[in-house]
């Protein structure tokens, strides 16, 4: 009788082993399903530079991207050398990535009104140099202290030319937001009128082709005016009466301008052991 209920419960071991070997079987083989071919790329462009929250804010970014499918993650880090920091948070992600840097220019060493622009544009040669007509895709800037919904993401990939939303916790407001009429955008709700594209760096999206064929789009850093990278670039490619409004109709905020705050360190007591944060 001892010997039966031993054997008996091997089996119910056994059973219970196999019946976890498939439900994970399962789980890997839908994690490796092929993505259809005709599914766009989104290209998110991260420009990123050395902060006491930099590991943490890049590390919330990579959970969220790594939940959207079909995604090539490029960022480009504000200095002299790529940090092996970054390359190994990049290597553990599990995403797609493209890993660069550029540092400022000498006018900007002292700061400037616009921060990340060569990081976007080095993003954007190297999507000139390693894309051509045939790739489909959109291209977004996404900042690494940013809050993203995931819908976010589906609701850009099918951009025709720009596509735009608004963007929550921004100029001292709840949100700003362009202002769509029958389908159109006719205008903008914004704390900083009279500007031709009032919109963030976070709120729009460009089909990959369209930044392949327009060479001349490109952020301008030397002369910029606070709040005009936007208008200055997007002017190079579409008009306002063609923007695409996404988010429903641009009443649905997906996208917050969080910004992390600057973590105090002044109590730390540095020990003699090797700790990344």
């Amino acid at each position: 009788m001892a010997v039966m209920r031993a054997c008996t419960r091997q089996v119910q071991v056994c059973l219970c082993t196999l019946a976890w070997c498939l439900v994970a079987g399962f789980v890997l083989h839908l994690s490796f399903l092929e993505i259809p071919p005709d599914v766009p790329v989104i290209y998110v462009i991260t420009p990123t530079h050395r902060r006491t929250t930099q590991k943490a804010d890049l590390t919330r970014m990579a959970n969220t991207l790594r939940q959207v499918p079909n995604l090539h993650w490029i960022v480009v880090e504000d200095a002299a050398v790529r940090s092996p920091m970054v390359a190994g948070l990049l290597s553990r992600s599990g995403l797609v990535y493209t890993h660069m840097n550029i540092t400022k220019p000498d006018f900007c060493k002292k700061g400037c009104v616009a921060r990340g622009t060569e990081q976007r544009n080095l993003g954007l040669d190297w999507l000139r140099k390693n894309r051509g007509p045939l790739d489909s895709g959109v291209v977004y800037f996404g900042d690494d202290d940013n809050t993203y919904d995931l819908e976010l993401f589906e609701e850009m990939r099918y951009t025709k030319l720009v596509s735009v939303w608004p963007v929550g916790l921004i100029a001292a407001r709840w949100y700003e937001r362009p202002l769509v009429h029958n389908g159109t955008v006719v205008g903008w709700y914004t704390g900083f009128p009279g500007r031709r594209f009032a919109i963030d760096m976070a709120g729009f999206a460009v089909n990959l082709n369209l930044i392949l064929a327009t060479p001349g789009a490109r952020f301008v850093l030397k002369g910029a005016k606070p709040g005009r990278q936007e208008t200055n670039f997007l002017s190079r490619l579409t008009k306002l009466e063609y923007l695409e409004p996404k988010a429903n109709n641009c009443t649905k905020v997906l996208v917050w301008h969080t910004r992390t705050e600057g973590a105090p360190i002044y109590r730390h007591i540095k020990e003699n052991i090797p700790i990344e944060v």
